[in-house]
């Protein structure tokens, strides 16, 4: 049988109930408070409160507060009265336990409503979550299309180009031969004239010239910053890529915050990407990523720092930032020369393995092709590019040629 408590307390207003019951001690724990609109129970083993409400009162917007060794619950009225006592004064016990019967059910309904709206929250949240990551996952997948996009444009302009030249090419080398044709008609015409003035006249005794006097004749030539010669090169594509290297090395920001632990002889990105390049051969690749961030926070127009970041991202597994970063180094190498055929050799190679790494298999091959262009006799190049053949066509098995690379 447990303890009855009577040494409770209560006061009110018109429009609240305050019920003080002594917790005796318990832990909050272990206390087990049920309301309702009609009845009102504090169980603490071996301890009892209950209370068959007088008038009744709003148990959504009731509350019970435990301290100091009392539970305070504050019991909101439905009508605004006052009332004569807490408890219905005389009530059998049939009654009370078909009151006490119909508070246990309208409580157990209740804790049923809250485990319902509790899972319906939880399936809510986890729709989210589940929506939020398809929608990142479309974002990256609208992104790589982009990517891909536009390197398709960028190859078919390069590739409209290049065949405009060639055409170009063939009409000079036609005009050439047409013009050379020509004098040597005109060359063949004067000697037969002159043969038939010769059989016809006398011959007339020519004077000599007198010999042209002797001397040193100075010869320059025009200082060249590639090694193809003048008549080989392009002289534009060249000069604009001079032009944009020395921009690069003037487009310098000095006011990078992490500059000013620097020495003065360090504030440079060529030093940077040199150390940089000393922690990738050493094989601390954080450390290398942290020098070329750096480097390109100084200087964001040389194509060398975003090309051996995207090395990093690639040993780091960070694959869509070697994407993004070998993308950067290839616009950054324009236009085409043979001065930064290797740069872009490289960056193409990083670009097509990232892909690889992502499954795009034909846009990797994409990039191996472009630096087969560049270097067509490359071995290593066509062996990789052959890999990724065999891939597409399902000759190879793919999780097997990446555990290889």
């Amino acid at each position: 049988m447990p303890l009855l408590v009577t040494d409770y307390s209560w006061t009110q207003t018109d429009s609240m109930v305050h019920v003080s019951v002594p917790s005796k001690g318990v832990k909050v724990g272990n206390l087990d408070i049920v309301s309702t609109d009609e009845y009102l129970k504090v169980h603490y083993p071996p301890y009892l409160f209950e209370a068959f409400l007088l008038e009744p009162v709003d148990d959504v917007r009731s509350t019970a507060k435990v301290g100091n060794g009392v539970v305070v619950i504050s019991l909101r009225k439905k009508a605004n009265k006052m009332w004569e006592h807490l408890v219905i004064p005389t009530l059998n016990k049939e009654k009370k336990e078909a009151i006490r019967e119909r508070a246990l059910m309208k409580y157990q309904e209740k804790l049923c409503s809250q485990s319902k709206s509790k899972a319906a929250k939880k399936q809510a949240e986890k729709k989210y979550a589940l929506e939020s990551m398809m929608k990142l996952e479309s974002d990256e997948r609208d992104t790589i299309q982009k990517m891909k996009d536009t390197e398709r444009e960028k190859m078919t302009e390069e590739l409209a180009a290049w065949q405009q030249r060639q055409k170009k090419q063939i009409q000079l080398k036609s005009q050439e031969k047409n013009l050379s044709n020509a004098e040597a008609s005109v060359v063949q015409q004067e000697n037969k004239d002159q043969r038939n003035t010769k059989a016809k006249g006398k011959k007339q005794p020519r004077s000599l010239l007198p010999p042209r006097p002797s001397g040193n004749i100075q010869v320059t030539f025009t200082p060249r910053a590639f090694p193809t010669a003048l008549r080989e090169s392009r002289v534009h594509e060249e000069e604009q890529w001079l032009i944009k290297q020395a921009e690069a090395k003037r487009a310098m920001n000095a006011d990078v915050a992490e500059l000013k632990d620097l020495k003065e002889t360090e504030r440079n990105p060529e030093w940077l990407k040199d150390k940089g390049n000393a922690y990738f051969a050493a094989g601390e690749y954080h450390s290398a990523l942290n020098a070329y961030n750096l480097a390109i926070r100084l200087n964001k127009k040389i194509p060398a720092l975003y090309s051996n970041r995207a090395a990093c991202h690639l040993k780091l597994r960070n694959i869509h930032k070697a994407t993004e970063d070998s993308s950067q180094a290839l616009q950054l190498l324009t236009p085409a020369v043979e001065a930064n055929a290797a740069a872009r050799i490289r960056a193409h190679v990083r670009r097509g393995s990232a892909f690889c790494e992502l499954q795009l298999y034909a846009e990797g091959l994409q990039d191996y092709q472009a630096a087969l262009k560049i270097d067509p006799s490359n071995e290593a190049l066509q062996a990789d590019a052959q890999r990724i053949r065999d891939i597409i066509e399902g000759t190879t098995d793919a999780t097997a040629e990446h555990e290889a690379q």
